[in-house]
């Protein structure tokens, strides 16, 4: 897998899927498998066994990594979907762009 233009922390919105036009930040990025978690979208309903004397068991929810090429950046300057691009600074240093705005990600 190529890297990933998506990173924790990101404002971003499901393009495809049962969760289609959800938006959310990415708790997790999974750059080795090419999947994020989301929080709030693609959630599973999973049976767990109590582990210990704390953890209770039951039925619980779960999120479950999406697909990176279903998610799209949320740009900061107007809030629609976008595309990630790279510049460099002055100092060498790569910052990631909203290819709509033109804006700082």
């Amino acid at each position: 897998m190529a890297g990933m233009k998506i990173r924790k922390g990101d404002k971003v919105v499901v393009l495809t899927g049962k969760d289609r036009g959800k938006e959310g930040l990415v708790t997790r990025a999974l750059p080795e498998v090419g999947k994020v978690v989301v929080e709030g979208v693609n959630v599973a309903k999973r049976h767990q066994r109590p582990t210990s004397a704390t953890q209770q068991g039951g039925i619980i929810d779960k999120l479950m990594p999406l697909d990176v090429s279903n998610v799209a950046v949320i740009s900061p300057a107007d809030g629609k979907a976008t595309r990630v691009g790279f510049r460099f600074d002055d100092k060498g240093n790569k910052i990631r762009i909203c290819k709509r705005t033109g804006a700082d990600l």
